[in-house]
């Protein structure tokens, strides 16, 4: 058995085998509600430092991008190597999260979620504390099976000023 599969029943994760749900007669909802969860999961793991229940939970196209919460130009799949995994399975831990969402847009072959994640964690090497991150996941549909295409984060769940937000615009 895999390390990933004994991770994942060691903490009763959902199986990799529930992104299968397809959309199509009407299942599109029942779909988008089925990786809403197994996000929370996987995003919870993670914020524990469980980056294989991460990675088990949710397989990402080979296409993904990914726009971090910590701004700068958006990673791609080919750039996230073993060790970047290694390096965030250090980055996040001791962590809990619940999630929000708050909409979701689902169709035959492409379910989008927004969603606000909310994590008590440490990270980078900080006292743990709050982070809420508004979050947009985008899964195409790949034969029977839900692959993560894009996620883009920010942690500008508390409304910020114009200039505030000038000022990030400008990099300052």
């Amino acid at each position: 058995m895999s390390p990933s599969r004994r991770s994942l029943r060691a903490t009763g994760a959902t199986s990799p085998v529930s992104l299968t749900a397809t959309a199509r007669d009407g299942q599109a909802d029942t779909a988008a509600s089925d990786l809403a969860r197994i996000s929370e999961e996987a995003n919870a793991a993670l914020m524990r430092g469980d980056v294989a229940i991460y990675r088990a939970l949710v397989p990402r196209t080979q296409d993904f991008t990914l726009m971090s919460p910590f701004g700068g130009t958006p990673s791609r799949e080919a750039d996230i190597t073993e060790k970047i995994w290694d390096g965030m399975s250090r980055f996040f831990r001791n962590g809990t999260l619940k999630q929000e969402i708050v909409q979701t847009y689902a169709g035959t072959d492409m379910i989008v979620l927004a969603v606000i994640e909310r994590a008590h964690v440490e990270v980078g090497g900080l006292p743990a504390q709050d982070w809420a991150l508004r979050v947009t996941l985008v899964y195409r549909r790949a034969g029977r099976r839900w692959l993560l295409a894009h996620r883009h984060a920010d942690p500008l769940s508390h409304a910020v000023t114009l200039q505030q937000s000038a000022a990030l615009a400008r990099g300052a």
